[in-house]
């Protein structure tokens, strides 16, 4: 456990709930932003954080989750939700009843926060999602939403090796690309992530996938776009 976990537990019990979002505010203003090009590895960190937890509540709204309910209307069959933190996404997608939703996440509080909310503990794991415990074929579907561009360039390959391996028809992955379309590298804010090219990202997929498809997607911030890959 990291000093910095161990700081913000902390500050999780003796704080009031409505002021962990001003802490984390002035803790992120702190640190600044760095960049580097060839990571090391991920800051895992923020995946215990309870204010991240919260933040993982409602994020998608009005974009993303709109978007995967698109995508996934009128299939069936088992879907996999890669990296599905607090299960928020999983509810979404519950109203659609020809889905079986399965989700992964490497944080066991984010899969018990995703068990406390409905989600069956038989249908969510915890671990990696470069060694994901699926037989081969497991999934019609997968997705992953916001995840990817946090793990490592290894990771990022291993992951989409993964997904490849245990998705029988299409996988959708949604992420942050640089708004101008450089390749920014590995920026670290509140959290630690990839900011680059369309053209950056484009063959990471096909190296995996014999046809990839790049959608727009309607979440955006002050420094990215985001963008759906369609794989299959």
């Amino acid at each position: 456990m990291s000093v910095k976990y161990k700081i913000t537990r902390l500050a999780s019990q003796i704080c009031p709930p409505v002021m962990l979002p001003l802490l984390r505010k002035a803790y992120r203003a702190s640190i600044g932003r760095s960049v580097v090009f060839n990571p090391g590895q991920q800051n895992l960190d923020v995946y215990w954080d309870p204010v991240m937890e919260q933040v993982l509540e409602t994020w998608g709204e009005g974009n993303v989750w709109s978007e995967i309910q698109l995508a996934l209307a009128g299939r069936q069959g088992r879907v996999l939700d890669i990296a599905c933190g607090t299960g928020k996404t999983m509810e979404v997608l519950s109203g659609e009843p020809s889905l079986e939703l399965w989700g992964c996440d490497i944080s066991d509080r984010l899969i018990d926060r995703a068990i406390e909310r409905g989600i069956h503990p038989e249908r969510v794991h915890v671990g990696d999602a470069t060694k994901l415990p699926y037989p081969d074929g497991f999934f019609d579907f997968s997705f992953s939403i916001g995840s990817i561009e946090h793990f490592t360039e290894d990771g990022i390959a291993a992951m989409l090796a993964e997904c490849r391996r245990v998705t029988r028809v299409m996988a959708f992955h949604t992420h942050p690309v640089s708004r101008r379309g450089d390749n920014e590298g590995w920026i670290t804010t509140a959290q630690s992530y990839f900011n680059n090219s369309v053209d950056w990202w484009l063959p990471k997929y096909q190296a995996q996938f014999q046809h990839v498809r790049v959608l727009n997607s309607l979440w955006s911030d002050e420094r990215s776009e985001g963008r759906w890959f369609v794989c299959s």
